[in-house]
């Protein structure tokens, strides 16, 4: 929720190209709204949908301030891919109610974002509401990201590891090109969300620029050796998660068997808690090379920036190569945006975007819905 990334992509069937970007902060109300909305309170359906109009309205924004930005029109686009801001997220039928029962319980997964809205204010028509169709299938939701994933980063003839870290972390296990083998994928659990949040507290900051607050610290190696075995880090793929899961609530309950520890080193133990999942996953799943030259793996996403959390990844997996995706000719801001564009051109073009090994779902499927700007 740090805010919304428009790319502007050129797509065929050879290539991905991110032409352009535009990044646009969401107000305070409307931020202070959306991180509400992720955990039950009263009114809430109210204020989903209203919600769910302003950020669509947000995204519209963003896209007419490229748009202007690169001196294009609202015809020189096919679609839009939109995402939407994701508030709930429980694939598995486990959130939390007291109005149906076991039996009756469903997995699902909630974004805002209405794409009606956007539609109409760019001009342009939306496709969006990736999820739900491989959630009706049987499947997480979750990560979607790794197909495109694979038709952009896999090389040639190398293994390779793509870690988006966001507000949750993710992984793509990619198998060399024209290999045949589909990509493995899941989300590791924490990326930025506990040390955003435990940052805001204390330093009344969006986030810990470039990890400095946690490298002040000093890693509680008890705390961490409670933490990272909370059951989901030992579960199996496929799996996928969210802030309903990994938020201070969470985090709480494990600080009270550890109160004395220090704001500073809690932080530091998060920030390692985030690297040591991602690393023991990339180094359980990605094969070791065949010759000298080491596999890479690219990290995407918020993360990257964090330059102490980036030099813990490199110390936790040095038998890898560890660069962030500018190194593979794409920002790591961008990687995300630009695979629901490519998700977008896959639905045009009538292509799966799930990968049921990933995912869990029962079978490929072209993820989306089409609403028309006319």
């Amino acid at each position: 929720m740090d805010g919304v990334d428009a790319v502007l992509c050129d797509i065929s069937s050879e290539s991905c190209n991110t032409l352009a970007a535009h990044t646009l902060s969401y107000s305070n109300e409307l931020l202070t709204v959306l991180n509400r909305l992720c955990s039950e309170g009263p009114n809430e359906l109210n204020t989903l949908a209203v919600a769910d109009r302003l950020v669509a309205e947000a995204f519209a924004l963003a896209v007419n301030e490229l748009l202007a930005k690169c001196e294009l029109c609202a015809s020189d686009i096919e679609a839009i891919g939109s995402h939407g801001q994701t508030i709930r997220h429980y694939p598995n039928g486990d959130a939390p109610n007291t109005v149906f029962s076991s039996q009756s319980a469903r997995g699902f997964t909630c974004q805002v974002g209405d794409p009606n809205t956007i539609a109409v204010l760019t001009d342009i028509d939306v496709i969006a509401d990736f999820r739900r169709k491989d959630i009706a299938l049987g499947g997480q939701g979750a990560p979607l990201v790794p197909a495109y994933h694979n038709a952009v980063f896999a090389h040639k003839e190398k293994h390779r590891a793509l870690v988006n870290i966001g507000g949750m972390a993710n992984i793509s296990i990619l198998a060399p090109e024209n290999s045949g083998i589909a990509p493995l994928g899941f989300d590791t659990g924490p990326g930025n969300t506990l040390l955003d949040k435990w940052a805001q507290q204390h330093l009344n900051k969006a986030f810990d620029e470039n990890g400095n607050w946690a490298a002040s610290g000093n890693v509680n190696e008890a705390l961490l050796n409670h933490l990272v075995k909370d059951p989901y880090f030992q579960q199996l793929p496929p799996k996928s998660t969210g802030r309903e899961y990994f938020n201070l609530q969470w985090l709480r309950k494990t600080l009270l068997s550890f109160a004395d520890t220090a704001p500073e080193d809690v932080q530091a133990t998060l920030l390692q808690l985030t690297a040591i999942t991602i690393a023991n996953d990339v180094k359980r799943e990605l094969p070791a090379p065949r010759n000298q030259e080491p596999n890479e793996v690219i990290v995407c996403g918020g993360g990257a920036f964090n330059n102490t959390l980036m030099q813990t990844l490199r110390s936790l997996m040095p038998a890898f190569n560890v660069v962030d995706s500018s190194n593979a000719g794409i920002h790591p801001q961008h990687v995300e945006g630009t695979a629901f564009a490519w998700l977008a051109n896959a639905f045009i073009h009538n292509i799966p975007g799930n990968v049921p090994a990933v995912t869990g779902a029962s079978r490929p499927a072209v993820l989306g819905a089409l609403f028309k700007s006319n």
